[in-house]
Order: C-alpha cells, then structure tokens, then sequence
C-alpha cells in the first residue's frame, strides 16, 4: 500500500470514522434511554436526545392526561372524590408529579403541600390565561415546575380545574444523564481511533524507518552480517529492499576485495618466489663464471645456457604477471581473424616441438579435421593458451619418459582442441578449481614448480572471451586432458 493511500485512510479514520461511531453510539443510547425512560414514567415514544424541553417532560403525565379526559366524558363527578384524587396523585408521584384540583377558583385537592402556596398564585393567574375546555400547558420559571390544566363544567353549574404539575428539577437530571454518557463515549470512540490509528502508522510507516536507522547504523560500524526484513510493499518498504539489496551487494563487494587481497597476496608471495629462485640460479652462475669455476669451454657455454634459460624464466613470469593485470581490468588487446585451424595448428606444433625436443618430450600431432575449417580468433592470444596449456604440463611432468599430445577434432559447429600429458595427473576434488585464478593444487604447493597460479585461469578468459568453453579431465598418476572448444566458421 502506498504512503499516499495511508494517509488519506488516515484522513479518513480522523475523520469520518470517529464520527460514524459517534453517531451510531449515539442511536444506541439514545433508544436505551428511551426504553429506560418509557419503562421507568410508563410514557410512549419519547426523544430525549432533544435535550429537556417541553414536549419531554410533557410525556410523563400523558397516561393520566388521558385517564382524566376520559373520566371527563363518563363520569366528572368523580374530581371531587377525594379518594380517588388520591389514588390518582399516588400515580402520578412516580413520575416527579403531582395533582391540583379546583372548584370554583378554590383549591379543593393538592398533591404536594410544600409546593401548594408556591403554586397558588400561579395557578390562579394561568387559569385566566386558559379558560377553556383543552389542556394548556404552562412552565413556570419561577418554580421549575411544568403546569397542565384541564377545565370542565359539572351538572351544577360549577368548574372544575385540573392541574397535572411536574418537576421539572427532579427530570432534568436524568436527561443530562443521557447527555453525558453520549459525550463521554464519544471521547471513548475518539480515543479508540486515535490509539488503533497511531499504532497502524507506527506498524507500517514508523517500525520500518526505525529498522531502516538500525540498518545504517550496522553499516556506519562496519557490521555487513545481518537481514532488513521489511515485508510491506509501499515506498518505505521498497526503500527497505533496495537498501537489503545494497547491503547484499556491499557484503558481497567486501568480501571479493578481502578476497582479492589474499589472492593478491599470494600471488605476490608465489611471484617472489618463483623470480627468487631463477635470480638465485643466475647469480650463482654468473659468480661461477667471474670466479672461473667454469674452466672449460663445455661448462663455460652450460653456465651462459643456463643463466639465459632462468632469464627466460623470469620474463615469462614477468610478462604472466603484466597480462594478467590486463584479464583483472579486462583490456586484453585482441585482434580478431580468421585462422585456418589446419594450418595454424600445424605452425604451432613445430613451434613448440624445438622446445619439447630438446628437454625430452615426445609431442605427438592429430589433426582430424577438415583443411579447409576456419575459426575466427586471435592468433597471438591462441599461442598463449597453448603455451600455457603445455607449460603447465611440463611444470608437473613426473615421468621419466613425458608424452604430450596434441589433437584436433571436428565436433559438429566446434572444433574441439584437446592437449593430454601422462604427468602427476590431478585429484578429482581439486579438478574444478584448476582454472580459478591464484589456484594451485596441493601436490603443488610445496614444490619449487609451483607458479604463481594464474596461468590456466589466463587460458580460460582467453578461451570465453572468443566464445569458447574450456574444461579438463585427469587421472591420478595416468595425467591430465584439458579440452577446449572454438566455433567454426565459413572460409569467405
């Protein structure tokens, strides 16, 4: 839900809601406290929530307002029985009135003798008001009493004066009653709202920034190890994931650079080590050469082979080191041709053959595709990859007698290149890791042969930045296969 959305529910809430409630709580107590008060002054329909007027208080004497007119009718004789002006006042005691009757201008009953001299001027000054045969209704606002009057004529000649008198002090507060229960719920509904408002904004939009400042504070103290959980899927809660997503990212960053510094680490380590010891080579035979150790020419010419064999060594790892620089930042130049994959290959088989010759390697050459087959690649960077490939080889070669095999094959869109050794071989565990960078297998690590571990990850960026898939295969003590693939294309 958006914040937007939110807050006009929230308007909304303040708003309309609380005075629904209002108006419904009303309703209800309204129709309680008529129930109530028909019950209670035995009256018929009766709306308090008018506040205390007139017609209210007029409800209670309306039962024995009818009673009376309909005495009148059959028998008006009876208003001078005392007995039953009595029984009627009795009545009317139950609802906060009482009964005046008069004979001719003179007071002949009263129902309440604290009030008789109170109301015997007033009852006289609104009987000349009202002479007539209806009921008037009078409220004196000196005496807080509400009057109805009822004139009728006997068979005699005389008049008779009925007054029903209500207390209007004695009504009221029941009716205030009513009034401030309503109020008091509405402050009720009111405070409800507030409280079921506050804590919805609290829950989607305060919790979630209150997570958001804890987050920041994690990061500020370099603490990377912890989950923003933020389920909603408004503004806030979006904030939330793209901060968790950033977070992951950071996380993931930190952990590659820690990870980089130790690999570089050891890769300076591995570098130091392996240009420490052709320059321990050479000055021991430079040394050798200056201290004529070397006395005769045979050995003289064996020193100089040997002190350019460990230079070579050392430009080789120098210029490993510089390409690889150039794979870490992904500017390795390339220059993309055509090759004839025949060709090609055939010129860099005797290329490498001198080499394998002279130190005793059998290099065996298949060709199985096609003459014509063409691949679009660098020629350069393909040179690398197999110098590479057969270095490495001949880095762990073990065998007395080393075999290096060189074959081509045409598989369908690829021609798939395969360089099979019979040296050490590798473990199957360590097999998956061979191409990462800085990777060097167990058997390794110790050895003075060792490298510097970037050499067949070289070989694999090279390989899928034209396109290619490259992966291997070995045997413990049998030697290793490292496969590669190139696509073909056509020869125009």
């Amino acid at each position: 839900m958006k914040i937007r959305t939110k807050l006009l529910i929230t308007f909304l809430t303040i708003t309309v809601v609380p005075i629904f409630l209002i108006y419904i709580s009303i309703l209800g107590l309204s129709s309680y406290q008529n129930r109530v008060f028909r019950e209670t002054y035995d009256v018929g329909q009766v709306d308090l929530s008018a506040g205390a007027s007139i017609r209210v208080f007029s409800h209670l004497t309306e039962s024995i307002q009818k009673e009376i007119e309909e005495k009148i009718a059959k028998d008006p004789e009876i208003f001078t029985d005392q007995s039953y002006l009595g029984d009627l006042n009795a009545r009317m005691t139950e609802k906060h009135s009482f009964l005046m009757v008069t004979k001719d201008g003179k007071l002949i009953y009263i129902g309440n003798d604290e009030t008789a001299s109170s109301l015997e001027r007033e009852i006289s000054d609104y009987a000349e008001i009202n002479d007539s045969d209806s009921w008037g209704n009078y409220l004196d606002k000196n005496t807080e009493h509400l009057i109805k009057q009822r004139e009728f004529e006997l068979a005699d000649g005389s008049r008779i004066a009925v007054y029903l008198v209500t207390n209007v002090v004695d009504v009221i507060p029941e009716v205030k009653s009513m009034i401030t229960e309503m109020f008091f719920s509405s402050v009720l509904i009111l405070f409800i709202t507030g409280g079921m408002l506050t804590a919805w904004v609290y829950r989607s939009i305060l919790w979630p920034i209150g997570k958001l400042q804890e987050a920041t504070k994690q990061i500020r103290d370099g603490n990377l190890d912890f989950t923003l959980d933020v389920e909603d899927d408004d503004e806030i809660g979006q904030l939330c994931q793209n901060f968790e997503e950033m977070r992951i990212r950071l996380k993931e960053s930190t952990e590659e650079k820690i990870q980089y510094d130790k690999e570089s680490k050891e890769l300076i380590s591995n570098i130091s080590h392996d240009l420490k010891t052709p320059i321990t080579a050479i000055k021991g035979y430079a040394e050798g050469l200056m201290e004529g150790v070397a006395s005769s020419p045979e050995k003289r010419d064996k020193y100089i082979r040997t002190i350019y064999n460990k230079a070579n060594d050392m430009d080789r790892l120098i210029n490993e080191l510089t390409f690889y620089s150039k794979i870490d930042t992904n500017k390795i130049p390339y220059t993309f041709s055509k090759i004839n994959v025949a060709n090609y290959f055939r010129d860099c088989v005797e290329e490498v053959g001198l080499e394998l010759e002279a130190r005793g390697i059998e290099l065996g050459y298949f060709n199985f595709v096609d003459e014509d087959v063409m691949v679009i690649a660098d020629a350069e960077q393909m040179k690398r990859v197999i110098n590479n490939i057969i270095g490495n080889s001949l880095k762990y070669m073990d065998k007395k007698h080393g075999i290096i095999n060189i074959r081509i094959l045409d598989v369908g869109d690829f021609v798939q290149i395969e360089i099979e050794d019979n040296g050490k071989g590798i473990g199957q565990k360590e097999l998956p890791y061979i191409f990462d960078r800085f990777y060097r297998t167990d058997s390794s690590r110790n050895s003075s042969k060792g490298g510097s571990g970037i050499g067949l990850s070289i070989v694999k960026k090279i390989i899928e930045d034209h396109g290619g898939k490259i992966w291997a295969t070995s045997k413990e003590g049998i030697g290793t296969e490292i496969h590669f693939v190139l696509r073909k294309t056509t020869a125009d």
